[in-house]
């Protein structure tokens, strides 16, 4: 009896075993990695055809934010609402280069484009929801490519800045291997950098406003609509001030689709809590 019990403790395990791998694997059959070139780029599709594909970019604390335990509930629930997903990571991830520096924002829509080759995937209905940084590419990626028919910007900014090195003496983003122009640091920031006051040292840097207009990002060229979201509070950069640029300039260029730019009470992370309003506008305005 005792020989009995031991043979069929082991039986359980391993029925235990092969139960965790099958479950392991089941949750992440809809995974798949692009192989894109300077991008980490996975895939997480539904079930249906001619799935509506949703694009996560993050922000300036790099690598595959939408890839993360962290956002795994926001991007179920993309899935959950029929949306094919692809989380992008494009620096400091794999394959992607270390710094947010010169950034090739058309190596980023390659990866995308790959992305909507999937049979499972409408073409003709590309979403890029961004963050921060990854807002700032997902407005630039919409104003170059008409591909892409809508955008969502998190507490974004309306024009290029510079990238993370050293001497912030290079643009962020790049296109055909040239720098975008972009709003430099100029003397009066550099107080505000030290003592890490960044949303001061924005403030600084667009007082060059001859720069600010040469590196303005040409929103009125996205091929639909757009929603921006802003703190009232933020820390890290004046979004609310950017975004109603933004609608100014929407408005002055007789903008033909929806637009909408929500402020939200807080600090520069609050408006990643209310994804409710994301998915709102997306359901009255993408879908």
């Amino acid at each position: 009896m005792v020989k009995n019990k031991s043979n069929m403790s082991k039986i359980s395990y391993h029925k235990f075993i092969f139960l965790g791998l099958f479950l392991f694997f089941s949750a992440t059959a809809f995974a798949q990695r692009i192989n894109a070139p300077q991008v980490d780029a996975q895939l997480f599709l539904g079930e249906g055809k001619k799935q509506a594909l949703i694009v996560g970019l993050g922000g300036s604390e790099g690598g595959n934010a939408w890839t993360s335990d962290y956002w795994k509930a926001t991007r179920d629930q993309f899935i959950k609402q029929g949306y094919a997903f692809l989380a992008i990571g494009y620096f400091k991830s794999k394959g992607a280069p270390d710094t947010l520096n010169k950034i090739e924002i058309d190596k980023v829509h390659a990866a995308i484009t790959m992305a909507a080759q999937n049979p499972l995937i409408d073409r003709n209905k590309i979403a890029i929801v961004g963050g921060s940084r990854g807002a700032d590419l997902a407005l630039l990626i919409g104003s170059y490519f008409k591909d892409i028919k809508c955008v969502v910007g998190i507490v974004p900014s309306h024009a290029v800045f510079p990238g993370h090195t050293n001497h912030f003496s290079t643009a962020a983003w790049s296109f055909e291997g040239k720098e975008l122009p972009f709003v430099p640091v100029n003397e009066e920031s550099v107080p505000f950098l030290m003592k890490r006051d960044l949303r001061g040292a924005f403030e600084a840097m667009l007082k060059d406003t001859i720069a600010e207009q040469k590196a303005l990002i040409k929103v009125e060229q996205i091929n639909g609509p757009i929603l921006l979201v802003s703190a009232t509070k933020d820390e890290i950069c004046p979004s609310g001030p950017m975004s109603e640029k933004m609608m100014a300039r929407l408005k002055a260029k007789k903008f033909s689709f929806p637009y909408q730019h929500i402020s939200i009470e807080g600090g520069h992370g609050e408006p990643l809590k209310h994804f409710d309003l994301i998915f709102d506008f997306l359901q009255k305005n993408f879908k």
